[in-house]
């Protein structure tokens, strides 16, 4: 099911004698680590492709910027980090570095009673965006001088214009509209053709509306709710914004194996053939509790939710669009996520092992389903388990964000990217 990341040694045991205070040895020291990642994330790669199919998937390491980071720091300094990172210490080192360093500019157009500036809403499926609005903008890394700025941040709602009835047509005309006229008022577009701008958006609307302006998608970042490589998600440049239904109804779960009996939990709607397939084979079975509909709540309140706390594995098949806010509430709840779509980038992907806290599958087994989940062995879902508490706090949006939540994981995913072009 899982198998062991193999990591950097602790340079505490390494036969050299560096000075903590020497600008060459944190140098040598720095540029060894990352040395290291890329050795790790290519044999990472090679032994354990998370994506079944649909892209290669790149991972990202960034050069450190301050060179002066001690050698005593190396070697242990810090806080301790779990290891569903690949790589903890090269993940401490660069969050330093983002935190220390990382500036966002905001174009300051728009007016924020129309598509821009503010979010609609920090509440349903499509918070995230919600919330990366509002933090973003109250946050340090924003910056009111474009020329200390790391990337450019286009603040256009997609969300908001479904919220107001503005058809897909009109959606791409304006955001085509805005994007240009940003260009031809300041000079940072054209520098690098949009490769330092990032745009958020979490709802297939928003692929929708940006997908008729190329130019966009193509060149700036896109932090998109909807990562699907069949709507032209590109790994190494974009970021999978996770969508996460806040606020949730009941507190997360954890610590609780004990109360899960259930095997397995998947209760929705047929808009996508996997999900079509899952409910015809196994909406019948005893041990699996799927469900063809969403659950009533005649049947119970909160019964959905409370169906998290009683599951073991909790069934992600891919919808309409291939994100929802399931597997979101399946890490919140304590529930093992199954994902079960072959052209979904998971988000913080980069970043965490997903193979450590989830079951990723391709959708052909589906029809196996049942029997994968119970081959896990008991000491393998305890450890499934014991490290899905450990993320939660990365998929959880705060206002004000705290460190480690789901808004400076995705900061960190723009900072990883931020180096692609330097001018």
């Amino acid at each position: 099911m899982s198998a062991a990341s193999s990591k950097p040694p602790q340079l505490s045991n390494w036969p050299l004698s560096w000075s903590v205070c020497s600008l060459q040895g944190s140098l040598l020291t720095l540029a060894v680590l990352v040395l290291i990642s890329f050795v790790h994330l290519s044999l990472s790669s090679l032994r354990f492709p998370l994506q079944n199919s649909g892209g290669t998937r790149v991972k990202l390491i960034s050069v450190i910027d301050d060179v002066s980071v001690s050698t005593a720091h190396l070697e242990g300094g810090g806080e301790d980090l779990p290891d569903v990172f690949h790589l903890p210490e090269i993940f401490r080192l660069n969050y330093e570095a983002m935190e220390k360093n990382f500036k966002v500019y905001i174009y300051p157009d728009g007016d924020p009673n129309t598509f821009y500036q503010t979010p609609r809403k920090l509440t349903g499926k499509y918070a995230s965006e919600g919330y990366f609005f509002q933090n973003i903008r109250e946050s340090k890394f924003r910056t009111e001088d474009p020329q200390e700025a790391d990337l450019f941040f286009i603040p256009i709602s997609c969300h908001k214009m479904r919220g107001k009835g503005t058809s897909y047509e009109n959606m791409t005309i304006i955001v085509q509209n805005y994007v240009e006229s940003l260009i031809a008022k300041y000079p940072y577009w054209n520098r690098t053709l949009g490769v330092d701008h990032f745009f958020v958006t979490c709802h297939d609307v928003g692929v929708r509306a940006t997908e008729g302006v190329p130019f966009l998608v193509k060149n700036a970042i896109r932090a998109v709710c909807s990562p699907s490589y069949n709507v032209g998600f590109i790994p190494h440049k974009d970021i999978a914004l996770p969508q996460v239904l806040q606020p949730f109804a009941l507190p997360a779960g954890g610590n609780d194996v004990e109360n899960r009996t259930g095997l397995g939990f998947w209760a929705g709607h047929r808009n996508s053939k996997i999900r079509v397939i899952l409910a015809r084979v196994w909406e019948n079975d005893t041990e699996l509790y799927i469900l063809n509909n969403r659950i009533n709540r005649a049947i119970g309140n909160l019964e959905y939710q409370k169906r998290f706390y009683r599951s073991k594995f909790c069934i992600c098949p891919g919808g309409s669009q291939v994100n929802s806010a399931r597997i979101a509430d399946s890490i919140h709840y304590g529930c093992i996520p199954v994902i079960l779509s072959d052209y979904y980038d998971l988000p913080f992907n980069d970043i965490l092992d997903w193979k450590k806290f989830a079951v990723v599958l391709k959708e052909t087994d589906v029809y196996q389903l049942k029997q994968i989940l119970k081959d896990i062995s008991d000491d393998q879902f305890l450890q499934l388990h014991y490290n899905l508490v450990k993320v939660q706090k990365h998929f959880q949006w705060n206002t004000p964000p705290i460190k480690y939540d789901a808004f400076h994981m995705v900061m960190y995913e723009l900072w990883l990217r931020h180096r692609v072009v330097k001018y």
